[in-house]
């Protein structure tokens, strides 16, 4: 686990480039070059700032390292029940 905490924030800092923040732009190029696979609409400019502005709790267009957390905590949970419903399938089967 201090692997994947120690990459969450190395990814974070090097998308926002040192700064404290996240812009736009630094945003939607960290979600479709690290979630890709797990996002659907990666690469759909509209869906990713929709999700940005879902997660800049304090409006000032950017997203900061508390925000994008949330984001991860939202995906992490997301896969942990599509992982439980995938095992439950199979063991029905």
């Amino acid at each position: 686990m201090e692997d994947a905490i120690k990459k969450i924030v190395t990814t974070f800092l090097q998308s926002s480039r040192g700064k404290e923040n996240l812009d736009s732009k630094s945003f939607q190029k960290m979600v479709s070059s690290n979630l890709g696979t797990i996002m659907e609409n990666a690469q759909d400019k509209e869906a990713v700032d929709k999700v940005m502005g879902d997660l800049d709790s304090n409006n000032d267009g950017e997203v900061d390292f508390t925000e994008f957390i949330i984001l991860v905590g939202a995906l992490t949970v997301a896969c942990n029940d599509f992982f439980l419903e995938y095992n439950e399938k199979q063991e029905k089967k």
